[in-house]
């Protein structure tokens, strides 16, 4: 008999969030990461036998899965009738269902290929918003949409030329959300991702050294920890911010897109 896992913390006690391709890769560490933290997630994706399998492995009572196409708007309905039926709000989107197609010349892409590109990647995003911010607007407790983009919607590669867009698209949305429904306590935010151990660095072949071996005068070596050559990654300060209040009222909202 399976033992469901603790809870290891409480930052998301209380509240209920919704995962698009949540049965696989980002989507199953974002969805059981959630739940570790005491929220209430629905696991939404395509894939009945992914999303089931991480709906029932570690926190079954504070999963349930739900069978999404996001690039469809009546399913779009549909997940958010049967998430209050099942939980009661909604608090939490993340916007994590993507495609792509393999990686080629650009003249090759079908016309299949870039619909479904930015019918997954990008009217996903449109649904959502007219049917999850609604949502939170007449709950009116506020809540956060987390949109997944890509490093390539500042930073594009050879070969994948409509992927980018469509991320960049993605990212482009997120600022319009996030300063028009800023007021109304709705935080929208973007994450630009790399390329990770998921499906996706075998479809995308992005030419980055540190994943391919690959070299590329486009795709900086990953940095050394040296005094000479410090980490790239951002460190957090305990010195108070030096912004001004409209610039703080600004930041809360922005989607931060790696580069």
């Amino acid at each position: 008999m399976t033992t469901e896992a603790k809870i290891l913390g409480t930052r998301l006690q209380g509240k209920v969030a919704i995962v698009t391709g949540g049965g696989s890769g980002f989507g199953e560490a974002i969805s059981k990461r959630f739940a570790e933290e005491g929220c209430k997630v629905i696991v939404a994706d395509m894939d009945s036998v992914g999303g089931e399998r991480v709906a029932s492995a570690t926190h079954p009572h504070s999963m349930h899965f739900i069978k999404t196409n996001v690039a469809n708007e009546a399913d779009w309905e549909q997940l958010m009738e049967n998430t209050l039926a099942k939980f009661g709000r909604v608090d939490i989107l993340v916007n994590n269902a993507g495609t792509s197609y393999k990686n080629k010349p650009t003249a090759e892409v079908t016309e299949d290929e870039f619909d479904k590109v930015f019918a997954v990647n990008v009217k996903s995003i449109f649904h959502s918003a007219r049917h999850f911010i609604p949502n939170l607007i007449n709950q009116g407790d506020g809540g956060s949409i987390i949109n997944i983009a890509s490093i390539g919607a500042t930073r594009p590669r050879p070969g994948l030329v409509w992927y980018n867009a469509s991320k960049a698209a993605v990212a482009n949305a997120t600022k319009g959300l996030a300063a028009e429904y800023g007021e109304k306590q709705i935080r929208v935010v973007g994450i630009g991702e790399a390329a990770f151990s998921t499906s996706f660095p075998e479809t995308l072949s992005y030419p980055f050294p540190e994943t391919t071996k690959m070299k590329s005068a486009n795709a900086p070596s990953q940095l050394p920890r040296t005094p000479s050559a410090p980490s790239s990654a951002p460190q957090a300060s305990s010195k108070p911010s030096s912004a001004s209040p409209q610039q703080k009222k600004t930041s809360r909202n922005s989607c931060s897109m790696s580069r």
